[in-house]
């Protein structure tokens, strides 16, 4: 996914990285590496984000278990990201606050949310591995975290798209913890509802990459929607679970 951009230091060549994908680098016409992603417009991305955040919602409100709201409000901040991408349109892009909280959000903050909120919602014999991951998850939030506060993270308007760049140290090394982490956490989750989840979103994020690849304009606002709605159903499901299935959990009254 990275793309070579920048000085060396500390033997080791810092880049501008696009994420969650790259364009392909021969586009670049500053220095830096460039990504589409997202959706059509702001208003697509207000429409599609205020629905996400709707389908958050009723998982939310369906939850019984306490340890599965974390991963049920999962959606609720997807959808305030999308929004978040809404007014990232409409202030033309660059370096502003909305381009660097949707950073915040995209990197360091689902780094940790998500292997948290799946270790929260597991079976407790899965729990030893989904520590590890979530340990992982903080140390690759960890540096995301540092280059987002180091900066610059700029947003670029390209059409129907937006292409996103935050300099990265290591970037291989924290884009495989990033991945590992988020949809490692859900394949390993010892529960089947939520390793089909993490196989869909890992599939996904392979069809998207392909789709930037080759320049198509990114699927990832009715992908996030397909995922909230699948995750809704996991949701709706565990209502029928007898306290022994769901490993003693405590419930919601």
């Amino acid at each position: 996914m990275p793309r070579p951009g920048g000085p060396a230091a500390a033997g080791f060549a810092e880049r501008d990285v696009i994420w969650p994908a790259p364009h392909d680098a021969a586009d670049a016409d500053d220095g830096r590496t460039h990504g589409d992603v997202m959706c059509w417009s702001a208003t697509a991305d207000l429409v599609a984000g205020a629905g996400v955040a709707a389908v958050g919602m009723a998982c939310v409100t369906s939850v019984r278990d306490r340890r599965d709201l974390p991963l049920a409000a999962l959606p609720l901040l997807l959808g305030a990201h999308q929004m978040v991408e809404a007014v990232v349109r409409h202030s033309g892009g660059g370096s502003g606050p909305a381009t660097v909280v949707w950073a915040v959000i995209a990197l360091p903050l689902l780094a940790v949310w998500v292997p948290a909120a799946v270790r929260c919602a597991a079976p407790p014999a899965a729990r030893r591995r989904l520590t590890f991951l979530l340990a992982l998850g903080v140390a690759t939030a960890a540096g995301l975290a540092a280059a987002v506060a180091a900066g610059p993270v700029t947003a670029d308007i390209r059409g129907h798209t937006v292409g996103y760049a935050v300099r990265l140290s290591h970037p291989a090394v924290l884009v495989a913890g990033y991945l590992l982490a988020t949809v490692g956490s859900l394949l390993l989750s010892g529960d089947r509802g939520l390793s089909a989840l993490g196989a869909v979103v890992g599939a996904g994020a392979v069809v998207c990459f392909a789709l930037w690849r080759l320049e198509f304009v990114s699927t990832w606002c009715a992908f996030a929607a397909v995922w909230s709605v699948l995750l809704l159903g996991w949701v709706r499901g565990r209502r029928g679970l007898r306290p022994a299935a769901a490993g003693r959990r405590d419930r919601v009254p």
